[in-house]
């Protein structure tokens, strides 16, 4: 089976295209809780995929070394920095990279730190971090309940992809995979941070039925289905958004968690 990580690489550009950003108000707030303006802070971005979260930060300024270990999605993710002479994007994973301690005053990671391996991430991070530097994780989260349109959808997954409606996807929003305890309990548990501060941020996405199959094809777990199997599974939701008048509002929001490093942590 391919790597779930990778198979984004494959849709590099449709990835960039119909995912969406990341709101204003987070940015600024990750930005005021380390404590400096954005030209006065050095992040590291951990999981920059195509530059999404990057170009938010860069916009306010910020000195940026975004690393991301796709190389079609860091390739887009240049393109898309290339207004910002302080972006530097490195195609190595987080695992891989060699931290340089104490060097920057943010970490972030935007809708990509499950990806890195849980025994290594938080520690990793508070290496590269100066003291009393920010940690700072961003995932969108569907809030979809509800409805006609989302009922047809959940019965047409536990009957052509049961497997996948076994393990209830992000998408199409049949449960939220990111909660606010349970990433928030992993931020104490490391012991590596304080002052952890959990912020949600509420937005709807409208789609049509082909930007919502779009969205679909951008996921890791639709991805990675047999192709005849994703096929017939796309055709049956196309269709069943047709018969609903052919759009489609979900309701989201930003989840962000931050903390700050401790004082005399230990990282031997």
């Amino acid at each position: 089976m391919r790597e779930q990580r990778l198979v984004f690489g494959e849709v590099a550009e449709l990835y960039d295209r119909v995912r969406a950003g990341y709101p204003d108000a987070a940015i600024d707030e990750v930005i005021g809780f380390a404590g400096a303006d954005g030209p006065r802070l050095r992040a590291l971005e951990v999981g920059a995929g195509t530059g999404k979260a990057t170009v938010g930060f860069a916009a306010r300024g910020l000195e940026i070394l975004a690393l991301e270990p796709n190389a079609a999605m860091a390739g887009v993710a240049r393109r898309n920095c290339q207004p910002f002479p302080r972006v530097r994007i490195e195609a190595v994973s987080f695992e891989d990279w060699p931290a340089a301690a104490g060097g920057f005053g943010l970490v972030f990671s935007a809708q990509a730190w499950h990806w890195v391996r849980p025994e290594a991430r938080y520690r990793k991070a508070a290496q590269a971090l100066s003291p009393g530097g920010t940690l700072a994780l961003l995932w969108h989260r569907t809030r979809w309940q509800g409805g006609p349109l989302r009922d047809d959808i959940a019965e047409l997954y536990r009957r052509l992809v049961p497997d996948l409606y076994r393990l209830r996807p992000g998408f199409p929003g049949l449960c939220t995979r990111v909660d606010d305890g349970q990433s928030s309990a992993e931020f104490r548990e490391s012991g590596l941070f304080r002052g952890i501060t959990v912020r949600t941020y509420p937005w709807s996405a409208t789609f049509t039925a082909d930007s919502y199959i779009d969205l679909l094809l951008t996921q890791s777990d639709h991805r990675l289905l047999a192709e005849d199997t994703r096929t017939r599974l796309l055709g049956s939701v196309r269709q069943a958004i047709a018969d609903h008048g052919g759009e489609i509002v979900v309701p989201h929001d930003t989840l962000l968690v931050m903390g700050r490093l401790r004082a005399n942590r230990d990282l031997a």
